[in-house]
């Protein structure tokens, strides 16, 4: 079973850009499909990105397209969560996780995950 460990989060002001990384420690990414959820107290976690199995596939919720992107290495060993432009309703626990084959990634349909990582604080001061 592939650990997730998620680094790059931080206090930032409101405009800046992080990059979010979430490490596969045990094993690669070769057959596993990774989403970034956030959440913030109180709310529920909310689906923010995700890429497939195959890297072929890249889906971002709609609220955050043209800000937020993921990618991939090309070592399987990492994914990104690229975030511009970032507001203070963007600051939540950032957190990935890994699921086998996942290859039509969506927000909409609710799936079980075979890992996740601890998570990233993100911060946006105004």
């Amino acid at each position: 079973q592939v650990h997730l460990v998620e680094s790059g989060g931080g206090l930032v002001q409101a405009g800046g850009s992080l990059r979010l990384s979430c490490a596969a420690v045990g094993e690669t990414f070769t057959i596993y499909g990774v989403t970034w959820f956030r959440q913030t107290p109180g709310k529920e976690r909310e689906f923010v990105g995700s890429i497939s199995w195959t890297g072929g596939t890249t889906v971002v919720t709609d609220s955050l397209k043209g800000r937020f992107t993921i990618s991939r290495d090309s070592a399987k060993v990492t994914v990104f969560l690229q975030m511009n432009n970032l507001k203070p309703e963007d600051t939540a626990l950032y957190s990935c996780a890994a699921k086998k084959f996942l290859t039509s990634p969506s927000p909409s349909v609710r799936l079980t995950y075979d890992s996740w990582g601890q998570g990233t604080q993100v911060t946006v001061s105004s």
